[in-house]
């Protein structure tokens, strides 16, 4: 049977799923859009924490930034910020059921992304933007 490139990342997630405890540097997600950006970028280095906190803070047309809805720390719960909707918090120190799950990345960054920016998000900024959240603890 031949395996398809998604088959193989749901397959690593739930792999990560038994070895959360293990280094960030360690998460399937995050090194497939590593895979990814460099497929895209042949000069791509790496992500970073720095510009994945600095776009977590952008505030875009809707004025909407992820803070809105995830307070300024992702450690913390928050709330949506038209409904009132409780969400857990974003970094895995504090749930560890973040970044777990590839569809359901792929899902909230075409949400989210959309509401905050007005527009997709890049390989790039979903890279630094888990960067940014997984290196908080």
């Amino acid at each position: 049977m031949k395996s398809s490139p998604h088959l193989t990342i749901l397959l690593l997630c739930q792999a990560a799923t038994l070895a959360l405890p293990l280094a960030a540097a360690a998460n399937p997600i995050l090194d497939a859009y590593k895979t990814q950006a460099k497929q895209e970028n042949p000069a791509f280095k790496d992500f970073t924490a720095a510009a994945g906190q600095k776009l977590y803070g952008s505030v875009g047309p809707n004025q909407l930034s992820c803070a809105s809805c995830h307070t300024d720390s992702p450690k913390a719960a928050g709330k949506h910020a038209k409904t009132n909707k409780a969400i857990d918090p974003l970094a895995p120190s504090a749930n560890a059921k973040r970044f777990t799950d590839a569809a359901q990345m792929e899902k909230w960054f075409k949400r989210n992304c959309n509401d905050a920016l007005g527009r997709a998000c890049t390989t790039q900024e979903k890279g630094d933007f888990m960067s940014y959240v997984l290196s908080v603890k």
